[in-house]
């Protein structure tokens, strides 16, 4: 394909790492939780998130977009996480279309017990390689990327409705 910007060996080496390490680390923090909470890492991310949100609801959609979960997987998740009575959906009572998702007392409880493990794993596998220099370069890289993901998305979204002006 001509114009292809292939990678250098450097780039294409730092390429392979970074989808190895990713994956290593999600097996890491899956394995950990597993075995030390019983719930999977993306069960815990909805306690967390839903724990720092105000009044510990927020909506399916919102919740969906911030864990850039499928409405599908997040609402299967969520059903299995009212099964053990960690979260429970609710209706908004000013708009009756629109579910939320409320993290419960007994939901906030395995969060707390579960979190120090969590933490202590991400620490081992994450932080604990690194000097405090390099902390905050990975830091500032990953800002960067996001921040670029962002700015894509953003731009994306302004020209989806002109886009769908010209279709019709």
């Amino acid at each position: 394909m001509p114009g292809t910007r292939w990678l250098d060996e450097e780039e294409q080496h730092t390429w392979r790492s970074y989808l190895r390490t990713s994956q290593l680390l999600q097996e890491a923090l899956e394995r950990q939780l597993q075995r030390d909470s019983g719930m999977p890492h993306a069960y815990y991310m909805i306690l967390v998130v839903l724990s720092e949100s105000p009044g510990r609801t927020m909506t399916m959609t919102e919740l969906s977009a911030i864990l850039q979960y499928s409405v599908s997987r997040l609402s299967h998740a969520v059903s299995r996480l009212e099964e053990k009575s960690w979260v429970r959906r609710l209706k908004r009572p000013e708009d009756r279309r629109t579910t939320v998702a409320e993290l419960t007392d007994e939901g906030f409880a395995a969060l707390v017990e579960a979190a120090p493990g969590h933490v202590e794993e991400v620490r081992r596998v994450l932080f604990d390689p690194l000097t405090p220099g390099q902390v905050r370069q990975f830091g500032e890289i990953l800002d960067t990327i996001l921040s670029a993901f962002e700015y894509h998305r953003a731009a994306e979204a302004e020209r989806s409705p002109a886009l769908d002006a010209a279709a019709q």
